[in-house]
C-alpha cells in the first residue's frame, strides 16, 4: 500500500537524481523547473507548499518504508473547491507496477475526502500513454486537448485535458480505493 508524507528537503537529492534529462523533466513537471532541477529550485517549490492555505500539497509516496514516488495537488483553490493533480513521477526501475495508479489514487483521496475538493484536472504530454491509461484507469475524463503547449528543444508537445468530479470519485475509483 502506497501512503503520501510530506515532501521535504531531504527528497530533495532522490528527486534529483530520477530525473536524467532535460525532456524527462519536462515529461514529470512540466515548464515549473529549468533544467538541471537543482536544490535551490525545489526549495522555492517546496515553500510554496507551506502554511495551512497553501495552494499546493506536495509528497513522497511510501510503500514498504521505501519512496517510491512523488506527487502534488497544484492550484488547490478552496473556494471553487478545485485542484489540479500534478508532478506524478514514479521512481526509475518501478515504473509500470501500479505504483502510478496507488500514488494518484492516495492524493484523490485526501483532495476529495480531507480537502472536500469537487474537481480535480490534470495535463498529461498526449505521448505519454502510460500515464494516459491510469488516469483513464482510475476514471479521469479526457476534456480537451491543447495543441503544441510546451516547447522542448525544437519541437512542441500537445498536452490532454483530463478531470474527475468528486461524485465520480465516490462512485468509482474512491469505491475501489475504500474498499466499496
Amino acid at each position: 500500500m502506497v501512503a503520501l508524507e510530506t515532501f521535504g528537503r531531504e527528497d530533495f537529492d532522490r528527486l534529483i537524481g530520477w530525473v536524467a534529462s532535460a525532456e524527462e523533466l519536462m515529461m514529470c513537471a512540466g515548464p515549473i523547473f529549468q533544467w538541471p532541477l537543482d536544490r535551490a529550485q525545489l526549495e522555492r517549490y517546496r515553500a510554496a507548499a507551506e502554511g495551512p492555505g497553501a495552494a499546493r500539497r506536495i509528497w513522497r509516496a511510501v510503500e514498504g518504508g521505501e519512496t517510491v514516488g512523488h506527487v502534488e495537488l497544484n492550484a488547490i483553490e478552496r473556494t471553487h473547491r478545485t485542484a489540479t493533480l500534478s508532478r506524478v513521477l514514479v521512481r526509475p526501475g518501478l515504473r509500470g507496477r501500479g505504483i502510478g495508479t496507488a500514488m494518484v489514487r492516495a492524493a484523490l483521496a485526501v483532495g476529495f475526502g480531507e480537502l472536500g475538493l469537487h474537481r480535480v484536472d490534470l495535463f498529461v504530454f498526449d505521448t505519454n500513454a502510460g500515464a494516459i491509461a491510469c488516469y483513464e484507469r482510475l476514471g479521469f475524463r479526457h476534456e480537451g486537448r491543447l495543441r503544441d503547449y510546451r516547447r522542448l528543444g525544437d519541437r512542441y508537445l500537445s498536452t490532454l485535458l483530463m478531470s474527475m468530479l468528486e461524485d465520480e470519485w465516490r462512485t468509482g475509483a474512491g469505491a475501489v480505493a475504500q474498499g466499496g
